[in-house]
């Protein structure tokens, strides 16, 4: 199943200089994010990506171009250099398709314009680039291909550090809870579509804040909630909580190594500067709650809100 990355953001809130990199190849250890995500859904077997480019984009090509897989692979040096045996490859199988969609394009023009590329595929899957997880993606393609669904997102409880105030006329405060503690989710940026998905996405619009809302009206888009490791690298601030994560040895998304499988499903969150992950726009559907699946490992909750 091809993957759609979304790379061509401008991600100013990351960027501490001019001469920054794009956001998607801000490193987490050795590798650029945009890596450790495509790790993750070649675990799954899905290697054939579509890397939606635009500011940065060169930068992008020639970290592929020149890729080295000493880099994370263990390996076996003889004749002082002159020949080296990988035991072990990470990129081998992949195929990628790099597209340049632009600089200020909307998420959703960016889909449309590597659509040529999607022709024959009824689905597809589709990521932000910057954000984390341990999700079953396995068991969440499982489960929208048993559906009749065109759009799922991959809900997340709120990352957010900040408090709701209630207050009465009077002005006077009467309660403060942790946005955490309300029924509230947020979009997590993993999404499984259909084709039809360009029936309802136009020239220019957003596919989560213009085409989610219709499908949700029309009883077409789901939600696969996640309670398990899930973590955004929007700002200098998530992208040290990342690192700090790695160099300690704990890495609950890189579900392709042994270290990761004992943290699977334990319900690990990583708090965040704010909570905002990919829902800045503001944007808020109420989202169908997923039917019932058979033992398909993700659990389902009552219906919630859920900000897109």
């Amino acid at each position: 199943m091809k993957v759609v990355i979304f790379c061509g953001g401008l991600g100013l809130r990351m960027r501490s200089g001019v001469d920054s990199a794009p956001k998607p190849m801000m490193t987490i250890g050795d590798r650029p994010v945009l890596w450790h995500v495509m790790r993750y859904y070649a675990h799954f077997g899905h290697t054939e990506f579509i890397l939606c480019l635009g500011f940065g984009g060169a930068a992008v090509k020639e970290y592929f171009l020149r890729y080295e897989e000493t880099h994370s692979n263990d390996f076996v040096m003889t004749k002082g250099g002159q020949q080296i045996e990988l035991l072990d490859s990470d990129i081998s199988e992949w195929k990628i398709t790099f597209v340049d969609t632009g600089i200020d394009t909307s998420i959703g023009e960016r889909l449309r314009r590597v659509r040529p590329y999607l022709e024959d595929d009824d689905v597809f899957l589709a990521n932000y680039g910057d954000v984390l997880t341990d999700a079953p993606m396995d068991k969440i393609v499982d489960q929208v291909l048993a559906s009749d669904v065109t759009a799922s997102l991959l809900a997340v409880p709120p990352q957010a550090s900040f408090h709701i105030v209630e207050f009465g006329n009077d002005a006077r405060i009467n309660g403060l809870r942790s946005v955490t503690e309300l029924p509230l989710w947020i979009n997590g940026g993993y999404f499984v579509l259909r084709k039809e998905v360009f029936d309802v996405l136009h020239p220019g619009e957003d596919l989560v804040g213009d085409a989610f809302p219709r499908l949700a009206a029309m009883n077409k888009l789901q939600a696969i909630p996640h309670h398990g490791f899930w973590a955004p690298m929007d700002t200098l601030k998530e992208r040290s909580q990342l690192e700090e994560l790695y160099r300690s040895g704990t890495k609950p998304w890189a579900v392709w190594t042994r270290e990761a499988s004992n943290h699977q499903g334990n319900g690990f969150h990583m708090s965040a500067q704010n909570g905002n992950g990919h829902s800045a726009n503001g944007h808020s559907a109420s989202v169908p709650a997923a039917p019932p699946a058979a033992d398909n490992g993700v659990e389902l909750p009552a219906p919630a809100v859920v900000a897109i």
